[in-house]
């Protein structure tokens, strides 16, 4: 016989010992399994004979003793071992097959497995048969709160209507917990909720959500969140929880009336509007939704004649305003209504009027009507011999409008194909055009048109095309200082055009091809119709070049664009340290900055002092090259006497020029100098009267002679007479200074002229002039 050791009593409690006495074990063997109960509880000891053991889930890591088997077959005979088998055996549970104990490997869980039944044997450890019938007993797990509380369903969607009772009802949420419901308080829930007061509450036992808050109005907030918490062991502390969310919506109700947006409507309406058609529309709002912000309109004062009609437009809900009967302006000019909207449907008891009213104002517009005769039709008679502009009858019409028009009358010549009548356009007679006959014709039925007389003024406008190239808006003229910096400002350039398109101007600057690689300047889009034109290098100089010519093409925008090609022109100059031009000159570039006083006033004398020497040299060469003798302009190369034999085979006797040896002055009185003025005035003899010819060289030349050699004022040098020619023939060619004005000089400073303005100066000085160079 097997018995089981349980190490547990039924109470749960443990034993005092898992080792029973050897009285009372021997005692069991000896008198069977009756006498050994009998035995047990005469002894009322806590161990007890149970075919079922409880076993706590997850009650650690290390192996754990459930019990020991032991038969009275092993009475130190150790031939014997226990067998265990059955749900676990092996893998949950194991045995020691010498001393019966029964471990639990594994930890237990009772939400998997929640009992196991096993079967206990002793067999020969040798032979393996059975010496023992099986015994059946079970193992049972007991719980532990090991499992939160879990929402299956959620998260929930609810809906209440709005303007609910507090304690109205809401929706009800459910968690499960997998732990044992009838052991302890791990399955045993309590909620509550954390998000959602103070709108909402939650019963703590049911989970059921109720409105907590009275007057909960849709308009203002439709949607909430509530999260709600489920915990177990009582809402105990030390039980576990979980959570779901609930969103609750509120659903509407008709507790908002319309509302028109604003008291009075004012509409114009031209007379000539069609019936049925559109005169406008009013819309009254309505906060609520659905069927219950759907509104009727009606007209409930101010239409007795009943010319209009309103009704909804089921989309937009919308009062369209309708004619029902046509308008005349000049019978009434304006209309005063007063228009009531209507919710369809209302709350019972709700004690708020679900309607309001506005007011509509219409003005009816004078429309251009054609003009009315004063009959629909003329019956007019004629006598068939009637003469020609016989007046038959006037008609009539007149212009309905206010303003009153002019009206002039025409034949519709349709009607009237052969031309027998005549109207006056003015005054509408119908005269006879041609003669009647009644046995022809008896019924001439003709139409009058009457139109009105409009006046209009056309203004003709001519439309700018884009044939007008941009320019620049003035003649620009830059300034470049020495000392700037790479990148600065030189010039901003604008553009101007004498088009006017419709978008606007929009100018697109752009330097010339060839100067694209401009390495001096380049240029920037300041984004308004300008440039800014800017320097690339601080290396200009005023020495090297003084001005830039940079040509820049300006384009607009027009349909097809016209272009320009403007040139913009720098000047290099010097400046402050400021940046204030100061020179543009190359003569101030020599110049240095910042001399004294002194300096400038030595420098200034100097440039005096050569001045005055150079005005001496031009005047003393000027008196140099006058001629000695003064002859009148008539007795120039008049009388030549030619002389064959000069004496010593001169060869120049063709071209001795006598005048000079003809002079009278010479002869009776004094010559005057014209290289030295004489400091004393010498009065000469009175010279010999010339021979009967009227020619004595011999004594001529005596005379003259004998003054020369006596002359107090006569330098000590032979002056010598220049005559215009020499003679044929000599290698010398002609020594005169006649012609000097015409020929080159070593002194000739004319080419000073061409030096621009600046040598002016310089050339006014040096230079002959026109009047010299014919002196």
């Amino acid at each position: 016989l097997i018995g089981l050791l349980l190490g547990i009593t039924p109470d749960g409690c443990c034993a005092e010992s898992l080792n029973p006495s050897p009285t009372a074990m021997e005692a069991l063997v000896a008198s069977g399994l009756g006498e050994g109960q009998r035995l047990l509880s005469r002894a009322k000891r806590g161990w007890v004979w149970n075919q079922m053991f409880v076993l706590e889930e997850f009650s650690g890591p290390d192996p754990i003793l459930v019990g020991r088997l032991h038969t009275d077959l092993d009475v130190g005979n150790k031939n014997i071992k226990y067998v265990l088998a059955g749900e676990g055996a092996g893998t949950i549970f194991a045995i020691n097959e010498l001393t019966g104990d029964i471990h639990a490997m594994k930890r237990l869980d009772r939400e998997e497995k929640a009992e196991y039944t096993l079967t206990a044997q002793v067999v020969n450890a040798d032979t393996d048969e059975p010496l023992e019938p099986p015994s059946e007993f079970i193992i049972k797990v007991q719980d532990i709160n090991d499992n939160p509380p879990q929402f299956i369903e959620g998260p929930y969607r609810a809906s209440v209507p709005e303007m609910s009772a507090v304690g109205t009802p809401v929706t009800r949420v459910t968690a499960t917990d997998a732990d044992d419901p009838v052991y302890g308080n791990s399955a045993k829930l309590v909620y509550s909720i954390l998000e959602g007061q103070p709108y909402f509450s939650v019963d703590p036992n049911s989970a059921t959500i109720k409105i907590a808050l009275h007057g909960m109005d849709r308009e203002m907030r439709e949607e909430y969140l509530v999260v709600i918490q489920a915990k177990d062991m009582g809402g105990h502390m030390g039980g576990l929880s979980g959570t779901t969310t609930v969103t609750v919506t509120l659903t509407d109700i008709n507790d908002n009336p319309p509302k028109f947006s604003k008291s009075l409507y004012e509409f114009v309406i031209p007379e000539d509007l069609p019936i049925e058609k559109m005169g406008g529309k009013v819309k009254a709002n309505d906060r609520d939704i659905g069927e219950n912000a759907k509104s009727t309109y009606s007209i409930i004062e101010g239409d007795e004649q009943g010319m209009f009609i309103i009704t909804t437009d089921s989309q937009t809900q919308e009062g369209i305003l309708r004619l029902k009967k046509p308008l005349d302006y000049e019978s009434k000019r304006a209309y005063t209504l007063k228009v009531e909207a209507t919710n369809i449907r209302s709350e019972p008891n709700s004690g708020v009027p679900f309607k309001d009213t506005a007011t509509v104002k219409i003005v009816v517009e004078d429309s251009d009507e054609p003009p009315v005769f004063s009959k629909p039709m003329y019956l007019l008679e004629v006598d068939e011999n009637a003469s020609i502009n016989t007046v038959i009858g006037t008609v009539n019409a007149r212009d309905p409008d206010s303003t009153g028009s002019l009206v002039r009358y025409f034949i519709d010549r349709h009607t009237d194909l052969e031309r027998q009548f005549n109207i006056n356009v003015d005054n509408g007679k119908i005269t006879l055009a041609k003669p009647l006959d009644r046995e022809t014709d008896m019924w001439h039925n003709i139409t009058v048109t009457a139109t009105e007389v409009r006046k209009a003024i056309v203004a003709i406008r001519v439309m700018d095309i884009n044939d007008n190239a941009p320019e620049f808006a003035t003649e620009y003229e830059a300034f470049l200082c020495e000392n700037g910096k790479p990148g600065q400002v030189i010039q901003t350039v604008s553009a101007v055009d004498k088009d006017d398109p419709i978008q606007g101007h929009y100018f697109d600057y752009r330097l010339v091809p060839e100067m694209l690689n401009n390495p001096n300047f380049t240029i920037k889009n300041n984004q308004d119709n300008s440039i800014s034109v800017l320097a690339k290098h601080d290396t200009f100089r005023r020495q090297k070049q003084e001005m830039y010519f940079l040509p820049i093409i300006v384009t607009d925008n027009g349909n097809p664009p016209m272009s320009s090609t403007n040139t913009l022109t720098i000047r290099v100059c010097g400046c402050s340290k400021d940046g204030i031009v100061q020179s543009c000159n190359v003569e101030a570039y020599v110049l240095p900055i910042g001399l004294s006083m002194g300096a400038l006033i030595a420098i200034l004398a100097c440039i005096i002092l050569l001045l005055v020497i150079v005005v001496l040299f031009v005047t003393l060469r000027r008196h140099k090259n006058e001629p000695l003798i003064i002859k009148d302009d008539e007795d120039v190369r008049e009388n030549i006497i030619r002389y064959d034999d000069e004496g010593g085979g001169e060869e120049d006797t063709e071209a001795f020029d006598i005048a000079t040896l003809q002079n009278p002055d010479g002869i009776n009185g004094y010559l005057p100098r014209k290289d030295i003025k004489p400091d004393l005035q010498f009065m000469p003899r009175a010279g010999q009267h010339s021979g009967p010819n009227g020619v004595d060289v011999d004594e001529f030349i005596n005379v003259r002679l004998h003054e020369a050699d006596n002359d107090p004022t006569a330098p000590p040098y032979d002056s010598i007479q220049i005559y215009g020619y020499e003679g044929r023939g000599s290698i010398a060619g002609s020594l005169s200074s006649l012609e000097t004005a015409s020929s080159d000089s070593d002194q000739n400073y004319d080419y000073l002229r061409e030096w621009g303005p600046r040598f002016r100066r310089l050339g006014e000085l040096y230079s002959v002039g026109e009047s010299d160079r014919e002196t």
